[in-house]
């Protein structure tokens, strides 16, 4: 259960003990050359050091426990960070930047950037995680179209609109919309992807990038996907068009159900919670409902869990308003 009157959202030394705690178990390591000889790293004590600081022997460069995190070099006292960071992960469906500002008192532009970081903080790692299905495992597939595009959709056929002609009810469906393509495990993770342009070969990329050639695929009729199911151990469609959402072939159930769950969940927070995101940042916001889908609650992870999975993911993720590197010479 979530207490707001613990120490560790209250008291910025309680906060940074709490952090050391989960990026540290077995002591101090330097960030800078990798030290974890307890012998050779001296905690700095005195008057005019502040707490929690720590200096290598081997590099002689001091370091505390939010150096080569999203919290290195911030002004915002760690508890407040630490408080941002739970309220983020336990929203199902968000924490918009304006309510951040009200509950941690911080000015609004000091919040916005806050949760665009602790955004960083959430993108997993593809390659460490290795691809999503397997032998006899299922993925499903599809995609969506969400918020007007900011950059211009490029034709490969610019002569092909003269003869355009509108579908779904006189609409044009996704044609200035923002791309999203999604992939989820039936009883696992999802990953959603932010593509310019949704074509056979943007789509085979995303699915061949991140799912196991020997799974089975399920997606809508869409013929996107009819050359790249074709690469999968089995690929089975359901038709839409027909008012057909499901069918069982023996002991399977062949939907696209599960995806589209994970499309309402990032709808309903994009619409009630964030109520707009630029299409630059859209990636981000990817990121943090992938992140909070794959440890949901069905997988037994509950929210303590989920915020201490993510200030562990804080590690090794920078954003800053310039790059690092000016920031360093400035």
């Amino acid at each position: 259960m979530f207490d707001l009157t613990n120490e560790i959202y209250q008291d910025a030394n309680k906060a940074r003990e709490h952090l050391e705690a989960i990026h540290w178990p077995d002591g101090p390591v330097c960030p800078h050359c990798g030290n974890v000889d307890q012998k050779r790293i001296k905690k700095l004590q005195g008057k005019s050091t502040r707490p929690g600081v720590f200096k290598c022997n081997e590099c002689r460069k001091p370091f505390s426990v939010t150096v080569g995190t999203v919290f290195e070099r911030s002004k915002i006292p760690l508890n407040k960070w630490v408080l941002a960071t739970h309220l983020m992960a336990a929203s199902k469906k968000g924490m918009s930047a304006h309510q951040l500002h009200r509950m941690l008192a911080v000015t609004y532009k000091t919040a916005w950037f806050m949760a665009h970081r602790i955004r960083e903080a959430m993108k997993e790692d593809v390659k460490s995680a290795g691809p999503m299905g397997g032998e006899g495992k299922t993925v499903e597939a599809d995609e969506m179209y969400h918020g007007k595009r900011e950059t211009p959709r490029v034709y490969a056929r610019p002569r092909a609109r003269k003869n355009f002609k509108p579908i779904k009810s006189g609409k044009s469906g996704g044609a200035q919309k923002r791309v999203i393509v999604g992939l989820v495990e039936r009883g696992g993770k999802a990953r959603t992807f932010h593509v310019n342009n949704a074509t056979k070969a943007s789509v085979r990329d995303a699915l061949t990038r991140n799912v196991s050639r020997d799974t089975t695929l399920y997606t809508d009729e869409s013929r996107l996907y009819k050359d790249v199911g074709a690469e999968y151990a089995e690929h089975k469609s359901v038709k839409h068009s027909a008012k057909e959402y499901a069918r069982r072939e023996g002991d399977k159930v062949i939907h696209t159900n599960t995806i589209e769950g994970v499309f309402s969940i990032f709808k309903r927070g994009m619409v009630g919670v964030y109520q707009h995101c630029g299409e630059a940042h859209l990636h981000r916001y990817l990121a943090e409902f992938d992140f909070r889908y794959n440890r949901r609650a069905a997988l037994k992870i509950s929210d303590a869990e989920r915020a201490q999975d993510l200030l562990r993911m804080t590690r090794g993720k920078r954003l800053t308003y310039r790059r690092i590197d000016e920031a360093a010479h400035a």
